[in-house]
């Protein structure tokens, strides 16, 4: 059974003074927040049963630009929605899935380790996933605001300025480490795990965790945030807000959105809205007046959509319910293989004309010439199909450059170019390398 509908005074506080320092030791909450180390543990235990908060640990903004990250907006075939938000959400490169308002039923953060995993990914799962109609990809360039930078405000300033962590938020150049990126995936099931526990779940020294972890947080290559269970906090709105903004004012624009209280994720992205803002309400009413203030503040700016999420299916990692408090934690990983990555290869093979060049051998997907053989006999995930030699070269000649490669031993494709493709159904469009009868020519 899950708690309150809404938590107290403590409750947020708590709440509060993890999000300035998650992994914080009971003893150091304990003054600021006028409570005993026993009662602060008791208490979070009983919020993290409830599922009304929960602490976890995920990349650092920095990290964006060693990757990819995108923000997928998914139309569903109507009554079909919620079934696709619920394969998605146990996707590993799918941290968060809204279903909102709007053109476009749902809203897909998805991370992978690279841009072409990014395609395969929207392509090849999203694209063909039953009930999928339509996807538009916004790909993140940075992150200005990330959500862990985000608070509650349920303290005041002299109980903040005691709690705040130093020496953090220094960002160090350069992706993270393998080591790191492992402590990063373990902890975020649990970002209060010790180091103790870590080093066995990791099978590391204590010693060594404690550095790791120390070097990650320090350098803003990862970051440990405390979630809640919006609703119950008493925020009972989340909308999207995609913006067009000049170039020269980008910068200046998206730190004034991330310095304002209801923002918690700003990041310019590649399209025709080169930024993009999530923003926490109490009410929706509240839209307008923050989009007012914007305009105030931001002339050059112009909103070209917004969408409100009816329901957060999972956030960071963790499936929520109706409420928006955690459920269930869904391990994922952003440098996980894509159970996809050949789909794209084989589909594009497909609609290619088979090349007749003889350095085409060396390719991954190829002919036979044996009349018995299939068509296509696949050895790797890539690569155009095999041939029997260039027909624009003597046969003595080398294919490609004359004098330093000998024949039929080059390594680079050749440069004269393939046959045009035949329409299937035309006089002459049949494989001889299939086997099987001709099928009869077309009446003309």
């Amino acid at each position: 059974m899950h708690g309150t509908a809404t938590l107290d005074e403590l409750d947020l506080a708590l709440i509060n003074a993890l999000q300035l320092d998650p992994r914080a030791p009971w003893s150091r909450l304990a003054g600021p927040l006028g409570v005993d180390p026993a009662t602060l543990s008791r208490r979070w235990a009983r919020l993290r049963e409830s599922g009304n908060a929960w602490v976890t640990c995920c990349p650092g903004a920095s990290q964006a630009e060693y990757g990819a990250f995108a923000l997928v907006q998914v139309a569903g075939a109507p009554g079909a929605c919620e079934e696709v938000a619920g394969r998605l959400a146990r996707d590993v490169h799918a941290l968060s899935v809204e279903i909102v308002t709007g053109t476009y039923d749902l809203l897909v953060t998805v991370a992978t380790p690279n841009l072409p995993m990014m395609g395969r990914y929207v392509l090849n799962r999203l694209g063909r996933m039953p009930g999928v109609t339509a996807t538009r990809t916004h790909l993140v360039q940075r992150i200005h605001r990330e959500a862990s930078r985000w608070r509650m405000d349920a303290l005041d300033r002299h109980q903040q300025r005691n709690l705040q962590r130093s020496g953090g938020g220094r960002t160090a150049p350069g992706p993270a480490s393998v080591e790191e990126r492992r402590l990063v995936t373990t902890l975020a099931a649990d970002g209060r795990l010790s180091c103790a526990r870590l080093g066995e779940l990791l099978d590391r020294p204590e010693s060594t965790v404690r550095r790791l972890l120390a070097a990650a947080l320090g350098s803003g290559r990862a970051v440990v945030r405390c979630e809640t269970a919006h609703l119950p906090a008493g925020w009972r709105v989340t909308a999207t807000l995609w913006l067009t903004v000049p170039p020269a004012e980008l910068e200046s624009t998206a730190d004034g959105l991330a310095a304002m209280r209801e923002t918690r994720l700003v990041c310019s992205t590649a399209g025709e809205a080169n930024l993009l803002a999530q923003i926490w309400l109490h009410g929706l009413s509240d839209l307008s007046r923050y989009e007012a203030r914007l305009a105030r503040r931001f002339p050059a700016a112009r909103v070209l959509d917004r969408c409100t999420t009816f329901t957060w299916v999972k956030r960071m990692g963790r499936l929520l319910d109706a409420e928006g408090r955690s459920v269930e934690y869904v391990r994922w990983n952003r440098a996980a293989p894509s159970p996809w990555r050949g789909e794209t290869a084989r589909a594009v093979l497909r609609c290619l004309p088979r090349s007749r060049c003889r350095a085409g051998r060396r390719s991954g997907v190829h002919t036979r010439g044996s009349s018995s053989s299939t068509a296509l006999s696949t050895r790797k995930a890539v690569g155009p199909p095999k041939s029997k030699g260039c027909p624009t070269m003597s046969r003595s000649a080398p294919c490609g450059d004359r004098g330093r490669r000998r024949r039929g031993r080059s390594r680079l494709p050749c440069r004269h170019p393939a046959p045009a493709p035949v329409t299937p159904g035309a006089v002459g469009w049949w494989p001889r390398d299939v086997g099987g009868s001709r099928p009869a020519a077309p009446d003309p």
